[in-house]
């Protein structure tokens, strides 16, 4: 399928979105973009025909992820942040795509992060459930990690009106089986 094609299938992904200051869009990738202007970084990941999706604070589904540090690459944040969130180690990974933000704050949301352009780097793969998640003290507390079909991690996105992820996880279902 080519980008106006999914677009047309997945609207909620592919449409422009404004979270707080941020305006962004998804677009696919079949490579990683420039290492320096990924912020965050996150996986839609799977065990075997099942689909990890982890619950914050008690409430909101997600998929596990999150921001760099300084000076880490971002396949080392992501594998930070797939132990921190999940309890995960990745098996494998293929790129998805990205999120192009732009933020309208005059600061950047970490003075080490590319500002007022980015990435949120998207990519799907196995994991390998390693332990519990180790929930850093200075970020948002994973209370529930739960392997699912990919119909009922649709229906917990769209249970808290995420419905960009509910087509995320649609998209990496479609890439993994397509080997897209």
């Amino acid at each position: 399928m080519t980008d106006p094609e999914l677009a047309s299938r997945f609207p909620n992904l592919f449409n422009v979105m404004t979270r707080g200051t941020v305006e962004m869009q998804f677009h696919l990738f079949q490579e990683p973009p420039p290492d320096e202007m990924i912020s965050n970084v996150n996986l839609v990941p799977y065990v075997g025909d099942k689909w990890l999706i982890i619950q914050v604070d008690n409430y909101y589904w997600e998929l596990p992820g999150g921001t760099r540090e300084p000076n880490e690459p971002h396949t080392d944040t992501l594998k930070r942040e797939l132990l921190e969130e999940a309890g995960v180690s990745p098996k494998n990974s293929r790129s998805l795509g990205a999120w192009r933000c732009h933020s309208s704050s005059v600061v950047p949301y970490r003075p080490h992060l590319p500002h007022p352009d980015f990435y949120r780097y998207v990519s799907y793969g196995e994991v390998e459930i390693v332990g519990q998640p180790l929930n850093p003290s200075d970020a948002e507390q994973v209370t529930c990690v739960e392997l699912v079909t990919l119909a009922e991690a649709i229906r917990r996105f769209h249970s808290t009106d995420r419905d960009d992820f509910a087509e995320l996880y649609q998209l990496a279902a479609w890439a993994r089986e397509n080997h897209h």
